[in-house]
């Protein structure tokens, strides 16, 4: 259970351009299932998806993940609950250019101290069950959006993370690939796996096998149901 008591998010605090992000945010998040936060650009997604996975600290309130307190804890220990817990997503991907697909799903592996053997080889099983084993040694640069996003999902893969954070995953996809991600979310939360998703895309949220669609605006819930 991922809960969430009071979650406020200013930013510029105390500044002539305070903004407040997020406002009092409570929720309770069943792990192994599939929740969708939607809502319009502005409306604190993204905030709420960085602060839940430890990227960034509320303001006020508290966060708990499986009954440990997150909020609160010092930045090294943050960054561990970060690496072993939480794998992410990003909507530009944030993929190293200059480096090859093989040696950017491999770099969040490095701090936790495993052999490079080991890892290599789970960086190649992941690429290889999303197709992209004839790619591995391909600069990123040189990658579609579409094999950009899968060297991204086997990167969030790597330390075979509880949750799996994705933020707009679909911003830069057609229909098509658009599907082909979903359906690999819905491979994972078969596995067990806990998947967040920010998107505005009705696609996402609308998507047969999503178990809870959260709607945000201007920093508030305002919409709290399941999917279809």
């Amino acid at each position: 259970m991922i809960e969430l008591s009071h979650i406020s998010k200013t930013f510029n605090m105390g500044k002539s351009n305070a903004f407040e992000a997020l406002k009092g945010i409570d929720l309770r998040i069943h792990m192994g299932r599939v929740t969708v936060f939607k809502g319009p650009s502005g409306s604190g997604k993204t905030t709420l998806l960085s602060i839940i996975g430890c990227m960034s600290r509320a303001t006020s309130g508290r966060i708990k993940v499986n009954n440990r307190e997150t909020t609160s804890l010092p930045e090294r220990f943050a960054a561990g609950i970060r690496r072993e817990t939480f794998g992410f997503i990003f909507q530009d991907y944030q993929l190293i250019r200059g480096i090859t697909v093989l040696e950017n799903v491999m770099i969040p592996a490095y701090p936790m101290g495993k052999k490079h053997v080991v890892v290599k080889k789970k960086a190649g099983d992941l690429l290889g069950r999303l197709h992209m084993a004839s790619k591995v040694h391909e600069k990123v640069e040189n990658l579609s959006g579409g094999e950009r996003q899968r060297v991204a999902i086997s990167r969030a893969l790597i330390n075979d993370p509880s949750v799996i954070i994705a933020d707009e995953p679909t911003a830069h996809l057609d229909t098509e690939m658009s599907g082909k991600f979903m359906a690999l979310m819905m491979d994972f939360k078969a596995e067990g796996k806990t998947i967040l998703i920010a998107s505005h895309d009705p696609l996402v949220s609308e998507y047969h096998g999503v178990d809870r669609v959260v709607g945000l605006r201007d920093g508030e819930i305002v919409e709290n149901g399941a999917g279809k």
